[in-house]
C-alpha cells in the first residue's frame, strides 16, 4: 500500500438546496493511477459532489484535501488551480473556435500582449501525441465528432496539467470502437499518475475500466469496494437498495398480427432498402452500431425526415406519412434518442412540455384548458412516478430519468397503436430503468407494438421477442427469438 496521500479526499460533504439535502456527509477518495468509478441512480448525489469537486457549488460542510492538503473550492477557477478538471457529458466547448482555440481559451499563451499562436499550436500537438491519436487543428469543434470533441476536453485538461479528471457519462454517444479507444486513454493516463473518476450507467464498462468502486444512494455513501470484490447483481443491489430479483421483468407476450410494415424504405447512402414489421403485442428491437441507420431509418417512418422511397402501412393499409403530424395522426409515436433538443423545451415548465404538443384537445375555442392540462399531466405523473415540486418546475431542472419520462408522458397522452423507443433508458439509472421496462410490457400486454432503439445488447436480448440488426444503412439479419440469442450472433450481424 502506497504511502502517498490521496490524489484527493473528501469527508463529510454536506450540500443542500432549498427543500433538498442532496449530499448527507459524503467521503470520496481517489489516489494517482487509479480509475475511481462513481454510481447511483439519478438524484443520488453523483452530480451535485462532481460539482463541489469542481468548485461550482460550494460544500456546506465537510473537508477537502488533495495531495494531502486542505483545500478549499468556491469557483470553478479553485478547483481548476488545485489540479482537477471536470469534462460533463454536455461538452464545454465553443463551436466556433478550432481545437487549439478552446485548449487555450481563458489560458492563452501570450508574448508582448499578443497570443503565441505558433506556441500554442505546438503545445496542442504535443498533447494530442501524448494521447496518442492524430488531431486536425484548424476544423472548428463544432464540426468535430463527439469522440473528437471528448479528446479535445480531456487535451485541455492535460494543457493545465490536471492530475484528477472528472468523465461523466464519457461513452454515451460513442461507438464501441471509439468507446475502446477512450479507455486506451484512459488506461495511459493512469501510467501516467493522473486519477480519473468515471461516472457512466453502463455496468459493463465499469468492470473493463474501473480499480474501485463508490456508490451513492438517496445522497450518502452505500458502498465502496474493489472492483474484483463486485458482480453486476450486487452492484445494481446496492445502487437500488433492493434485492435484485431480475434486472428485466419477465415478458409474456400475447403476440398478434402485423400493425406497422416498412418496405424497401430509402434514403441516400443512410438507409437502404430497409423492411420489417412489428406486431401486436411485440417489442421488436433494432439494433447495431451507432451509425448503423437506426434513428435514420425510424425518423423517415415518422416523417422527421423525407425518404427517397419506400412504403409504410399500419394494419394493412397504407400510409402517406409527409411529416410528424401525419404519423402522430396515424396513430404512430416517436420518443426521440436526444430528449433535451429534440424532446424538451428545457426553459419551459413541466407543465407546458406537456400540454404544447397536445394543444388540439387540450384547448378549446384556441385557450388552453389549464385545469384539464393540470389533472392530465397529474395521471400520467402518477403512473409514470415522475418526481417533480410542482408542474411549474422548469423541465431542465429535473433529472435525466424524470425528463425522460416527461417525454413518455407527452407520447403516452397521444393514445398512439405503434411507439418507437429511440434509445429510451440513455443516461438513466438501473431502477428508473425497470420502471420504463415494466411500462414497455404493460403497453404491449394491452396491444400496442413497440420498435425499440438500444446498443446494450443485455437489454435488447432482455427486452425484446425479436430482433433486427443493421449495419451501415441496411439490415443484415432477422433473430426472431430474443430468448435464443446471443450476443455473438448480434455482433456477428452488426459488422457484416
Amino acid at each position: 500500500m502506497t504511502s502517498e496521500p490521496p490524489l484527493i479526499e473528501m469527508r463529510g460533504i454536506v450540500k443542500s438546496f432549498p427543500g433538498v439535502k442532496a449530499l448527507r456527509g459524503v467521503n470520496l477518495s481517489l489516489r494517482a493511477g487509479e480509475v475511481l468509478a462513481l454510481l447511483g441512480e439519478n438524484g443520488a448525489g453523483k452530480s451535485t459532489l462532481m460539482k463541489v469537486l469542481g468548485g461550482a457549488h460550494p460544500a456546506d460542510e465537510g473537508m477537502i484535501s488533495i495531495n494531502g492538503r486542505a483545500t478549499v473550492l468556491r469557483t470553478p477557477q479553485d478547483s481548476r488551480n488545485a489540479g482537477v478538471a471536470v469534462i460533463y457529458q454536455e461538452f464545454n466547448l465553443v463551436p466556433g473556435l478550432n481545437a487549439v482555440e478552446n485548449i487555450f481559451l481563458g489560458q492563452e499563451i501570450a508574448r508582448g500582449g499578443f497570443i503565441a499562436q505558433r506556441q500554442e499550436r505546438k503545445r496542442a500537438a504535443d498533447l494530442f501525441k501524448r494521447l496518442g491519436i492524430a488531431m486536425d487543428l484548424d476544423t472548428p469543434c463544432g464540426r468535430l465528432t463527439t469522440a473528437q470533441q471528448q479528446l479535445v476536453e480531456i487535451a485541455k485538461a492535460l494543457a493545465f496539467n490536471a492530475r484528477i479528471i472528472v468523465m461523466d457519462e464519457p461513452s454515451a454517444a460513442l461507438t464501441q470502437h471509439e468507446v475502446e479507444k477512450l479507455f486506451e486513454i484512459i488506461r495511459d493516463l493512469k501510467r501516467q499518475g493522473i486519477g480519473v473518476i468515471y461516472i457512466s450507467h453502463r455496468l459493463d464498462e465499469i468492470f473493463a475500466i474501473a480499480d474501485r468502486v463508490t456508490i451513492l444512494r438517496d445522497g450518502a455513501n452505500v458502498g465502496e469496494r474493489p472492483i474484483a470484490e463486485l458482480n453486476r447483481r450486487t452492484m445494481i443491489e446496492m445502487m437500488v437498495g433492493r434485492e435484485l430479483t431480475d434486472e428485466f421483468p419477465a415478458r409474456n407476450s400475447q403476440i398478434g398480427e402485423a400493425r406497422l410494415t416498412i418496405s424497401g424504405l430509402r434514403r441516400g447512402r443512410a438507409v437502404q432498402d430497409v423492411s420489417f414489421s412489428v406486431r401486436r403485442g411485440e417489442i421488436l428491437a433494432l439494433t447495431g452500431l451507432v451509425g448503423a441507420g437506426r434513428t435514420e431509418t425510424v425518423r423517415l417512418v415518422f416523417g422527421a425526415d423525407k425518404r427517397d422511397s419506400g412504403t409504410i402501412s399500419l394494419d394493412g393499409k397504407p400510409l402517406d406519412i409527409r411529416e410528424p403530424r401525419d404519423a402522430i395522426a396515424a396513430g404512430i409515436g416517436l420518443l426521440t434518442e436526444d430528449r433535451k433538443l429534440q424532446g424538451l423545451v428545457l426553459a419551459h415548465s413541466v407543465r407546458e412540455n406537456f400540454g404544447l404538443p397536445n394543444l388540439s384537445w387540450l384547448s378549446r375555442l384556441g385557450l388552453v384548458q389549464e385545469k384539464r392540462e393540470r389533472e392530465e399531466f397529474a395521471k400520467y405523473a402518477d403512473l409514470l412516478k415522475i418526481k417533480v415540486a410542482t408542474q411549474e418546475t422548469a423541465v431542465g431542472t429535473l433529472s435525466g430519468d424524470n425528463q425522460q419520462k416527461v417525454v413518455l408522458a407527452i407520447l403516452l397522452a397521444r393514445y398512439c397503436d405503434v411507439l418507437i423507443f429511440d434509445v429510451p433508458t440513455r443516461g438513466i439509472d438501473v431502477g428508473a430503468k425497470y420502471e420504463i421496462y415494466l411500462l414497455m410490457n404493460e403497453l404491449t400486454a394491452a396491444g400496442k407494438a413497440i420498435v425499440m432503439i438500444s446498443s446494450e445488447l443485455p437489454e435488447v436480448l432482455g427486452m425484446a421477442d425479436r430482433i433486427i440488426v443493421m449495419h451501415e444503412g441496411r439490415v443484415t439479419g432477422e433473430l426472431a427469438n430474443a430468448r435464443t440469442a446471443t450476443q455473438e450472433q448480434i455482433m456477428q450481424l452488426a459488422v457484416a
